[in-house]
């Protein structure tokens, strides 16, 4: 209640799904607690595990089940995010005929989206089998699945994501805008942080305070024609005491959107 009611106050139109078992499963609950907070579902995360043909089933099964519930609930996105194992275990080089799978598997998984309305698109994400530059690139050139553009995700995999909106635009889905410390990345890329001690040491800075170039991946979808969602993904960790009401999370989020609220402005002054 007090997350949403924060979004609320900020003015947010929609959110996505977030954790398992954060939001309700039950679609008629989820649309009452959502509408209550004037917001609308706009996408899911949604791990899934490609690579292995003993898991086919399970995953189709998996997606069906939650495509239901996300069209029931008025989404419009399915994040597929391929996992190495359901219980996120450590990423390991696949070999060719599991990426031959995985490629196959997003085909199949995109005939249950488009069944129930949804866009199948891909997160790369770090801790998944979709992270570095060279897996996002072998994604790009053997499967025709649209991508979500994670400003944060895409940088620290080591693929620039202005040069990923301005080669790839015509593959990008749906926009996630987030900052990134590459410092801090290259300690998380090296092994000396988990991906929630990166977190916690501030790896995804307020939007606008970090090293990347978000005006230039927004300037140049827009001049490219992107008409979809920017999802705005300020992640924090709270390691102490809740913050009290009007403070924590809510003021990242705060200057992050007064940030990207100015950004009309700067582009044009740069056109």
């Amino acid at each position: 209640e007090r997350v949403l009611g924060e979004m609320q106050a900020l003015g947010f139109p929609a959110t996505e799904l977030g954790s398992e078992g954060y939001l309700p499963d039950d679609p008629s609950e989820l649309l009452g607690l959502l509408s209550a907070h004037d917001l609308r579902l706009l996408a899911a995360f949604v791990p899934v595990v490609i690579h292995d043909r003993d898991e086919v089933a399970e995953t189709l099964s998996q997606v069906e089940e939650t495509a239901a519930t996300l069209a029931a609930a008025g989404a419009e996105y399915f994040n597929s995010a391929p996992v190495v194992t359901w219980d996120w275990g450590p990423r390991r080089p696949l070999g060719d005929d599991e990426w031959a799978l995985a490629m196959e598997m997003f085909d199949r998984i995109e005939q249950v989206t488009s069944a129930y309305g949804l866009t199948q698109v891909l997160h790369s994400h770090v801790g998944i089998i979709v992270e570095t530059a060279d897996e996002v690139q072998r994604v790009l050139d053997n499967s025709p699945v649209q991508f979500v553009l994670d400003t944060a995700h895409l940088a620290v995999g080591g693929y620039d994501p202005v040069d990923f909106a301005r080669d790839h635009g015509d593959r990008v889905g749906l926009v996630h805008i987030k900052d990134a410390d590459m410092g801090i990345a290259e300690r998380l890329n090296a092994g000396e942080l988990s991906l929630m001690e990166a977190v916690q040491a501030g790896i995804f800075p307020n939007v606008g305070s970090g090293d990347l170039d978000i005006d230039g991946v927004v300037g140049t979808l827009e001049a490219g024609g992107y008409t979809g969602w920017y999802v705005l993904e300020q992640d924090v960790a709270i390691t102490g005491p809740e913050p009290e009401p009007g403070y924590g999370p809510m003021l990242s989020v705060r200057a992050s959107l007064d940030y990207l609220r100015d950004l009309d402005g700067r582009l044009e002054a740069t056109s």
